[in-house]
Order: C-alpha cells, then sequence, then structure tokens
C-alpha cells in the first residue's frame, strides 16, 4: 500500500496538476516542485504569492538546480533556493499567533505586521497561508475560546468580560450574541433564559432531530430513539428554554430531512457554527469536499498544511455537531475503511452510498 507521501507526490506529476496547484498556491506543493516564468527569468515555489503569470510562459522543474541550469534565477519573494524560507515563516506565524493570544486588546493588522517585521499586505498572505485563517479571523475565533472558557470558570460575567480581553462592557457584549448565540448570562447558566427551538422526525437513517437557536440551525443529530436525541440536547443546555417546534419550523425540519436524503440538493439554510480556530479550519475544509467523494484523514490533515496533526483533525470531525450539513461522513482511513462516526458506521456507510448512487464516483480530495 502506498504511503501519504507518496499518494502526494504522485499527485504532482503531470504539468496539468502542477499549473493547478500554481493556480491555487498550494502550500502542500512546496518541494514538490518547482516553477518558472519566461518573461521575467525567476522560478518560484508553488505557493508564490507573486502575480500569475500565463501558462505559455511557464515550465516546471523537480528541483531549484534544475531550474538554475535552465538560466533562471530564484525569485526574492518565495525564495525556492532557500531551505529555511518555509520555516523562517512558520516562526514568524507563531511569533504573531502568541501576539494574539497574550495580547489584552486586539491587535490591528499594522501593529502586528510591525511587530515581526512585515509589511501589512505581505504579513496577511503569509499568516493565512501558513494558518488557513486571516489574522483577525484567527483573534476572533480565540477571543471567542476564551470567552467561553471564562464564563465558565468565573463566578460574574464582569469578571470574565475582563479575564477575556474586553477593556468595556459594551464592546463584550456587543460581541457576545454572536459567539455564544446567547447572552453571557445565559450561556453561563447552561443556556437559562435561551430559546432554542427543536423538532424530531424520522429519515431514512432513523429518527432525526433538528434544533436552532436565533442564529441558525446549532444541531443535526442522527440516532436510534428519539427520546435520547432530546435528553443529549437537553445535556448541553440544562438550563435553556426548548421549545417544540411550531408549523414555520417544521417546515423548516423537513428541508432538513430532504437534505439527508439527498445531500447533493444542497442545504441552504443559515447555520450556527461554534468551535476553536482548528475546528473551523477542519469543517470548512469538509464542506469543501464535493458531495459524492471521500479524502482520507492524512489528506485532510495535508490539505490544512499541517500533515502531522491527522488525529486532531479526527477529533474535529468527532465534534461536528451538524451531521450531514458539515459532512465529516466523507472522511475515511487511508486504507478505505469508514472508521468512526458520531451516529454511527452504518449511517455512514449509507450516507456515501446515497451519494455514489448520483454517478459521482469516490475519489480522493
Amino acid at each position: 500500500m502506498p504511503t501519504v507521501k507518496n499518494t502526494i507526490e504522485k499527485s504532482y506529476l503531470t504539468d496539468q496538476v502542477r499549473w493547478e496547484a500554481v493556480i491555487h498556491r498550494e502550500k502542500n506543493a512546496d518541494g514538490n516542485f518547482f516553477y518558472s516564468v519566461k518573461t521575467t527569468g525567476v522560478y518560484c515555489r508553488p505557493s508564490c504569492p507573486a502575480r500569475l503569470a500565463r501558462r505559455e510562459n511557464v515550465a516546471f522543474y523537480l528541483t531549484p538546480r534544475d531550474a538554475e541550469r535552465a538560466g533562471f534565477r530564484a525569485c526574492k519573494r518565495c525564495k525556492p533556493n532557500d531551505p529555511t524560507a518555509h520555516g523562517e515563516q512558520a516562526a514568524i506565524v507563531a511569533q504573531a499567533c502568541k501576539l494574539i493570544v497574550d495580547a489584552e486588546e486586539p491587535l490591528s493588522l499594522d501593529a502586528l505586521a510591525g511587530a515581526v517585521g512585515m509589511s501589512p499586505w505581505h504579513f496577511h498572505r503569509v499568516f493565512k497561508s501558513m494558518t488557513g485563517l486571516t489574522p483577525k479571523v484567527y483573534a476572533t475565533a480565540h477571543r471567542a475560546k476564551r470567552m467561553r472558557e471564562e464564563l465558565s470558570r468565573h463566578g460574574t460575567v464582569t469578571s470574565a468580560i475582563y479575564n477575556s480581553g474586553f477593556n468595556s462592557n459594551g464592546r463584550f457584549y456587543a460581541e457576545s450574541n454572536q459567539r455564544l448565540g446567547m447572552k453571557p448570562t445565559e450561556f453561563k447558566a447552561g443556556g437559562e433564559g435561551a430559546t432554542i427551538r427543536f423538532a424530531v422526525g424520522e429519515c431514512s437513517l432513523g429518527s432525526i432531530l433538528v434544533a436552532a437557536s436565533d442564529l441558525g440551525i446549532c444541531s443535526i443529530a442522527l440516532g436510534n430513539d428519539p427520546h435520547t436525541l432530546v435528553r443529549e440536547l437537553q445535556d448541553r443546555f440544562p438550563n435553556a428554554e426548548l421549545i417544540g417546534g411550531d408549523e414555520q419550523f417544521e417546515r423548516m425540519v423537513a428541508r432538513v430531512v430532504a437534505f439527508v436524503e439527498n445531500p447533493s440538493a444542497g442545504l441552504e439554510l443559515p447555520l450556527h457554527v461554534q468551535g476553536t480556530a482548528f475546528q473551523q479550519r477542519v469543517w470548512k475544509a469538509l464542506s469543501e469536499i464535493p458531495c459524492g467523494t471521500t479524502c482520507t484523514y492524512a489528506e485532510l490533515a495535508k490539505k490544512l498544511g499541517q500533515p502531522n496533526a491527522t488525529r486532531a483533525v479526527a477529533r474535529a470531525c468527532a465534534a461536528n455537531t451538524l451531521a450531514v450539513a458539515i459532512p465529516c461522513h466523507r472522511v475515511v482511513q487511508t486504507n478505505g475503511s469508514l472508521s468512526g462516526y458520531r451516529w454511527g458506521i452504518e449511517r455512514k456507510q449509507k450516507l456515501l452510498q446515497v451519494e455514489n448512487a448520483s454517478g459521482r464516483p469516490a475519489a480522493g480530495v
């Protein structure tokens, strides 16, 4: 059986695939090949942020030495002949992440870039290429995580406000409803005072529970026993006001059930997604896996630019609370086996069978 490394190397063996990697500036392709631009006389890494050249002016090489023998010089932006350049960028991004985490106040893009010795534009590009998130999104996700932790840890909302890095009540409350899905006092009290509408129905996969906060659908759960699904929702927010869906909500549930029966149709409903920065990256990548295809946990980790994070990717998949809407069922083991699934292996298998029946053969991302 080929290793993950061999699979990835093979994916860049043709010029067409290499060109696609250059178009999308894939970090995963760095080191697999290099490309030159006839009109500029330079050669670059696939992820180079330079302006995209015309295809007819581009040639590909396996090593920097091959490109230099052909008469091209190294790009000064991506430094393709410097094996330490990628490591230096990783260190800069790690430094910026620490600044974000340690800051008592949100730092501007200019302040972060200046602290690590880069221009704001270049820093933004490097940070996003290394983490998959913009500095602002990373900071927002960290602040939301800190907000939840502090509300759970401290005796009062006031102490949580200042310990989570807000210097005023106004700014905290302005963000809290969006980040928590409810008022801070409601979150701290296990959802006390919050309203969550829900309904339980049946589909080809068994019982299905759909729940929504004011911000969108926050849970799509599958199971064998509808009472168990409701108890699990109650455990998440023991003090929230859980209201059985009215006629309008029932129509929304019917749309979710129709989507479960036919995932290729898409789900045009707002989702209330909460998670850590890494979980959000994984869930976003999951949502980009086309219906009728699969990928492995290792491939997904590689796509995120973190090939050693396979287990962390698997944990993020397991933390997904929106069955089918965030398609973690499309991720399989390297040997093709289905492995774990929050709502049962049999359901995962049936979902993949339904999607494959659409006529699109399963393939890696």
